[in-house]
């Protein structure tokens, strides 16, 4: 298919858009920044500039991954993350309606589903997040205008019938975390396999999945995510004593994380549970925190990328 991938130049993108020629597909990258993927300069929130794509480049499906993100919140106004998160997407549903596109694959994320008080860790046991989980409370312009996007998404469908997947992922940035420094980034991102972190390698793969899968299923939000070890009835002992529970499923990791110098996380205040993905979408991600403690067993590389000093391209041209 003619596929638009917005956000090519981007950590997902570089990943996503070599996997889809690979698969055959003809693809046409936008992005605000240059990229070796990205044929188009522009935003999303130009409308006048997606119609031209669409019509020159004969677009016959879209995977819309470009964003404004949680780090870019420092950077920008609310009023942009409006404009690219929400109009943006906007313009590309419309676009993709009047063009007769056969499938709409829109990258929302977990955080939109995290509230405040989730987020400080409120209560006993730690939360099990699947896709039933509401109210739904975004604590920050970040979450409000994916959440609305989605929302969007939901409704373009229900009135056009374009088919429409939304996937939910949870985290597969590079850099460190902007708001712990306690561990080093590779000892936070091992740890986040456990419960809300996946490899970047396995959100492009999910994303031709749905790719595929989404004119049978026809609408569809999915969390994705590494297959957690945990149960629904860990939550308790997860946010008393984690390293307990790990060491109940994996014997061998508080010896195996010593060696590193790691730790383990002491509690665990939520669990992304993507087993729905797994049921309906048919998509497993590959690597997860058994194939994190194989790397460290026998010395091989880790599993998850991580760079300290990566910087979103659109930065990058910005300095």
């Amino acid at each position: 298919m003619r596929v638009l991938l917005t956000g090519s130049s981007g950590w997902l993108g570089r990943f996503l858009a070599p996997r889809l020629r690979v698969a055959g597909h003809e693809v046409t990258g936008l992005d605000v920044a240059p990229g070796v993927d990205t044929d188009v300069i522009g935003t999303v929130a130009d409308r006048a500039l997606v119609d031209r794509v669409f019509a020159e480049r004969r677009i016959e499906a879209v995977i819309h991954s470009g964003a404004l993100h949680k780090p870019d919140i420092v950077r920008y106004p609310r009023q942009a993350f409006i404009d690219v998160n929400v109009t943006g997407t906007l313009n590309l549903l419309e676009a993709a309606v009047a063009a007769k596109a056969s499938r709409f694959i829109f990258t929302s994320t977990t955080s939109l589903m995290i509230s405040t008080a989730i987020r400080e860790g409120h209560g006993d046991t730690a939360v099990w997040i699947d896709e039933s989980l509401a109210p739904l409370e975004p604590r920050n312009i970040y979450g409000v205008t994916k959440l609305a996007a989605e929302q969007i998404c939901r409704l373009v469908h229900a009135e056009h019938g374009l088919p429409v997947l939304i996937l939910r992922t949870s985290r597969f940035f590079p850099e460190d975390d902007d708001t712990h420094d306690s561990l080093s980034g590779e000892n936070m991102k091992a740890n986040e396999l456990l419960h809300r972190r996946l490899t970047v390698e396995d959100a492009a793969e999910a994303h031709l999945v749905a790719l595929d899968r989404a004119p049978e299923l026809g609408f569809g939000t999915f969390i994705l995510s590494a297959p957690t070890p945990f149960a629904p009835g860990d939550v308790a002992a997860l946010k008393a004593d984690a390293p307990a529970v790990i060491a109940r499923y994996f014997p061998d990791a508080p010896a195996l994380y010593a060696a590193s110098g790691w730790t383990l996380p002491h509690s665990i205040d939520r669990v992304y549970d993507a087993g729905h993905a797994e049921r309906v979408l048919g998509f497993r991600c590959r690597t997860g925190f058994t194939e994190m403690l194989a790397a460290l067993r026998h010395g091989d590389d880790l599993p998850v990328a991580h760079d300290a000093a990566y910087l979103s391209p659109k930065e990058s041209c910005a300095q």
